[in-house]
Formats: structure tokens, sequence, C-alpha cells
């Protein structure tokens, strides 16, 4: 199962990404030059599925340890609303850790694996 991942810059989706290719997926985090053309997510993955990991401004800055500005934040949300509008599942990821992350993917991926059945 082919997983794509978008979200803005520090939404954790590169870390998620790792964890769930350990768990034997083939997932990649959607770069974001790949977020200008609405539909590029789908040319350049071709995923079975989309996951949409989103965070506040503050997780960001957090994670990102700098000063990070709304209206970059703004701007990535813009250009990734067709990616949030059409995917599979969407995730905030505020106040959560990589684990609960992880593990609340997994059951989502389990549920659907289970459906295709």
């Amino acid at each position: 199962m082919r997983i794509a991942l978008a979200g803005p810059c520090g939404s954790g989706k590169s870390a998620l990404a790792e964890r769930l290719r350990q768990a034997g997926y083939e997932a990649s985090p959607v770069a974001q030059e790949h977020s200008y053309v609405p539909d590029m997510w789908q040319r350049v993955a071709r995923p079975d599925v989309l996951i949409y990991l989103d965070a506040s401004l503050e997780t960001i800055r957090q994670r990102l340890g700098c000063s990070w500005e709304e209206r970059w934040l703004d701007l990535q949300r813009q250009r990734l609303c067709h990616a949030r509008e059409h995917c599979d599942l969407y995730l905030s990821t505020d106040g959560k850790t990589l684990d609960q992350l992880t593990e609340e993917v997994l059951r989502f991926l389990a549920g659907l694996q289970g459906r295709r059945a």
C-alpha cells in the first residue's frame, strides 16, 4: 500500500513516514513544491492512501525551533488545500506524540485493509 503524507512544515509528516516504512508500508511525505499544482501529489506519489497532517502555528514554532510567521503557514495551507479536501484521513498533530500518531494511523490502515479484503 502506497501512502502519501501531506501537510505544512513541522506537521510531523517526515517522522511519521519513517515510522510507517518501519512498519512495512511504502510511505513518503509530499514535498511542499508539489503542492503548487492541485493534483501534483497524485501525479508524483500515486498513493493508495493520502493522509493530511495539520498542526497549529504554535506547535510548528515549537517543532521547528524558530519564530515561524502565520503568513507562511497560511500560504502552505492554501497550497495544500486540494490534498486536505481529498485526503483519506485528516489528523491534527497538536498535543500528540509520534507514537500516538503512528498508532492512530496504523489502526486506520488496518481498518482499510479489512474493508478491502
